[in-house]
């Protein structure tokens, strides 16, 4: 199954605890159908103080679903469906549901 979202792409969050805010994909856990997305889903941990890393309470990303995330179009940076199409030089590519604009490619 080709993946409709990739480290890297500019996601927005349709719905959730963080609705509406949007953020770069910086891991993509296929497996878990999970993602981590930066800014976006902040939980506090507390660390405990190692020779390399200070102790205290810390912030950082937790993973959303997939189903949860949308891509942004690169037009008009609203979300939009992912769609998947061949080109003529064989290569499969993504393009948005919303503009009908190449994603990667």
């Amino acid at each position: 199954m080709a993946a409709k979202i990739k480290k890297g792409d500019k996601v927005v969050v349709i719905t959730g605890r963080d609705k509406g805010r949007s953020g770069e994909v910086v891991r993509v856990m296929p497996a878990e159908e999970r993602a981590i997305v930066r800014g976006v889903n902040m939980v506090k941990r507390h660390q405990r103080q190692t020779m390399q890393a200070e102790g205290g309470i810390i912030s950082k990303e937790a993973s959303v679903h997939l189903s949860n995330l949308a891509l942004t179009d690169p037009k008009d940076g609203k979300p939009t469906r992912v769609g998947f199409k061949v080109l003529e030089d064989g290569r499969k590519v993504r393009f948005s549901k919303r503009s009908g604009d190449l994603i990667d490619g």
